[in-house]
């Protein structure tokens, strides 16, 4: 049979049959098939040593003969090399199940339901974003040399490299386990070496960071985290569930989202922190306090640049660099003895007392801040079980007059945030 568009289109089932292919008569291996019920396919028939091999070339209609022809000639002049062109594509599917891509989305797929609420997007991000150079390569076949490049092109400090190298490693363990690879190539590979953060916002820095914020829940979560000292991604994520009339009540053990070290921590509110979380407004069917959607706010480089942009604007300056999880840092230091004598001699006028600290004793600190305390070693830590409950209110009302004194530049006064 000759394939023309009429022929294409015409050509019955003989009488009884229920499947047969009719073949084209100048190009050998081209056919027609035509099965009852009406589906006609175009296809592509040869043979390789002893072996019929047969693929699908797609609908068989009038419009489609012109392609499917080309991609027929296309295959035979393959077989006429050797090659087995039905052979290669099933290869090629089986190896594009293999690449990093999709292997790291089955491991985050499988590894989701075992994962704590904030550690699946991390490694989300690790894989999909940071290591997205390596996502067309299979799997089996990334190198070391690959893992460090991956690791060397994640910006700032060396810890988040580092934490996309753990992500790295820990999809090629789960892939070893399930017999997709052989070998962990990030074993061995570089680190970065960690720059520690030590910076302390001293009060000019709390003034025109809290004056500059604008009228959102970005603002709202800086400030609670100045007044609380908490974790950022704690309160970022903070759930209308675990406020109570005058605290928040993290637990260790929350599956929908507790503490970064899985204990049960109970935050004080000073008037000040209630009054933010009071105005914040409460959307039907959600959970979280601040962010939109389905999940915690998540804005952070966006809403700091643009503070950035305000504060440059206000006072003519770049404020030196700076991170959310400063105010952890600041609330420790300047709620306890100050700061350091070098950096607080450099401080002028009331700055200078507003810095010394409040005398708050060390392991009331670490209480607030939930840190595994260094003040109760040993025997001390077996048998003293207290949460210092009394003296952590006590710390966070005392800290909340300081700070509201620092940013305002007036003794503390509770001043509802203003919404549009």
């Amino acid at each position: 049979m000759k394939f023309t568009s009429e022929t294409v289109s015409d050509t019955q089932l003989p009488k009884g049959a229920s499947d047969k292919i009719f073949f084209d008569d100048d190009l050998p291996g081209f056919g027609l098939r035509i099965r009852q019920g009406g589906s006609r396919t175009f296809i592509f028939r040869y043979q390789i040593g002893d072996l019929q091999r047969r693929m699908n070339l797609g609908v068989a209609n009038e419009r489609t003969l012109s392609q499917a022809r080309k991609t027929a000639e296309k295959l035979q002049a393959r077989v006429k090399l050797g090659e087995d062109p039905a052979s290669t594509k099933a290869e090629a599917k089986a190896t594009a199940a293999h690449t990093f891509k999709a292997v790291a989305d089955e491991y985050l797929q499988d590894q989701k339901p075992k994962w704590r609420p904030r550690t699946y997007p991390d490694v989300e991000r690790h894989l999909l974003t940071h290591a997205k150079g390596l996502h067309q390569l299979q799997l089996g076949k990334i190198t070391r040399a690959d893992i460090a490049k991956v690791h060397a092109s994640v910006p700032g400090e060396g810890v988040t490299a580092n934490r996309v190298r753990v992500s790295l490693s820990g999809l090629f363990t789960w892939a070893i386990q399930r017999g997709r690879v052989d070998a962990n190539p990030v074993t061995d590979s570089p680190r970065h070496e960690e720059v520690v953060r030590d910076r302390v916002l001293v009060p000019a820095d709390l003034r025109v960071i809290w004056n500059n914020l604008e009228d959102n829940d970005y603002a709202a979560i800086i400030k609670l985290l100045a007044l609380t000292g908490q974790r950022p991604g704690e309160i970022a994520g903070l759930r209308w569930s675990q406020i109570y009339e005058d605290s928040i009540i993290l637990e260790g053990g929350d599956e929908t989202g507790g503490t970064k070290n899985y204990r049960d921590h109970v935050i004080p509110l000073s008037e000040a922190a209630k009054a933010i979380i009071n105005q914040q407004p409460k959307r039907e069917g959600r959970d979280y306090i601040f962010g939109r959607g389905e999940k915690p706010f998540s804005g952070w480089s966006n809403c700091k640049e643009r503070l950035n942009a305000r504060i440059k604007a206000a006072t003519g300056k770049a404020l030196k660099d700076w991170r959310p999880h400063d105010f952890r840092r600041t609330f420790a230091s300047l709620a306890s003895g100050g700061l350091e004598e070098k950096d607080l001699e450099k401080l002028k006028g009331r700055d200078k007392e507003l810095a010394s600290g409040l005398g708050i004793a060390p392991h009331i600190i670490e209480a607030v801040t939930n840190h595994v305390s260094a003040y109760k070693p040993g025997v001390s830590a077996t048998y003293n079980k207290s949460t210092y409950a009394l003296e952590k209110r006590r710390a966070l009302e005392q800290w909340a007059v300081r700070l509201l004194d620092i940013v305002e530049d007036r003794p503390a006064v509770v001043v509802p945030i203003k919404r549009a």
